[in-house]
C-alpha cells in the first residue's frame, strides 16, 4: 500500500505563488508515475499534470502549462508542484495520485489518492 500525503495549500492573491509537495509513505513510489488533479466545488476532478517515474516525460493541461511545474525526488519519496501566476479559476482541492506505469491524466487509472490539500487564490 501507498499513502499520500498533500502539503502546502493556502490562501493567495492572485499573481502569488504556491508549491505543493506530496510526500509518499508505506512504499517507495520511485518506479510509480504521480500525477496531480483538482476539484472545485460543484466541478468535476480535472488532472492537471503527470509525471513518469524517472521525471523524464511529463504531461500538462492547458489550463495550467506555462504556470505550473511538476517535479519529483525519489530519493524523498515526494513529489512536487510548483504554482505560479495563481489565477482566482486556481482555486480548488489539489490531490496527488500515484499507479504503477506510464503516467497518464485519466484519474481512474491512478490507484493510490492523498486527501487532498486546499489552494485558494483570491481576486
Amino acid at each position: 500500500q501507498v499513502q499520500l500525503t498533500e502539503s502546502g495549500g493556502g490562501l493567495v492573491q492572485a499573481g502569488g505563488s504556491l508549491r505543493l509537495s506530496c510526500a509518499a509513505s508505506g512504499r517507495t513510489v520511485s518506479s510509480y508515475a504521480l500525477g496531480w488533479f483538482r476539484q472545485a466545488p460543484g466541478k468535476e476532478r480535472e488532472p492537471i499534470v503527470a509525471i513518469s517515474w524517472s521525471g523524464g516525460t511529463t504531461a500538462y493541461a492547458d489550463s495550467v502549462k506555462g504556470r505550473f511545474t511538476i517535479s519529483r525526488d525519489n530519493v524523498k519519496n515526494t513529489v512536487y508542484l510548483q504554482m505560479n501566476s495563481l489565477k482566482p479559476e486556481d482555486t480548488a482541492v489539489y490531490y496527488c495520485a500515484a499507479r504503477g506505469g506510464k503516467p497518464t491524466m485519466t484519474a481512474p487509472n491512478y490507484d493510490y489518492w492523498g486527501q487532498g490539500t486546499q489552494v485558494t487564490v483570491s481576486s
